[in-house]
């Protein structure tokens, strides 16, 4: 019985936490150098491509003041660190017709850890 209470606790502790990307911030600082040819971390900044400040939880295509793909604009999503750890994979095969030319993130350990960064950015 005991065993069975434990095992409840710890599932209902894990279920309450926030999901927080597996990364790590300060790795993905340097990994969001090669972001930063083409977006900003600093909020309402847009350069070639959106701000990426506060994109955690913000529904793709409507940052403000940038001017997005429709494929983008019609994607639905909110950007939720899965959902970016999907789309840094390979960028143009989830939206198709984006205006984003970079061919993504090939590695796992970079994406946890750009997105651990962009977490940051609130």
């Amino acid at each position: 019985m005991k065993k069975e209470l434990l095992i409840s606790t710890l599932m209902a502790a894990m279920l309450a936490t926030p999901a927080l990307a597996a990364g790590d911030a300060t790795k993905g600082q340097q990994v969001f150098k090669q972001c930063a040819l083409c977006h900003t971390n600093e909020a309402g900044k847009n350069k070639i491509g959106p701000s990426l400040f506060g994109v955690i939880g913000r529904k793709a295509g409507t940052e403000p003041g940038f001017s997005y793909s429709e494929s983008m604009k019609n994607f639905g999503k909110t950007w939720t660190p899965e959902e970016l750890d999907t789309y840094l994979q390979d960028p143009r095969k989830l939206v198709t017709g984006t205006k984003m030319i970079f061919p993504g993130l090939k590695k796992e350990d970079d994406r946890q850890n750009v997105i651990a960064y962009l977490e940051t950015l609130k």
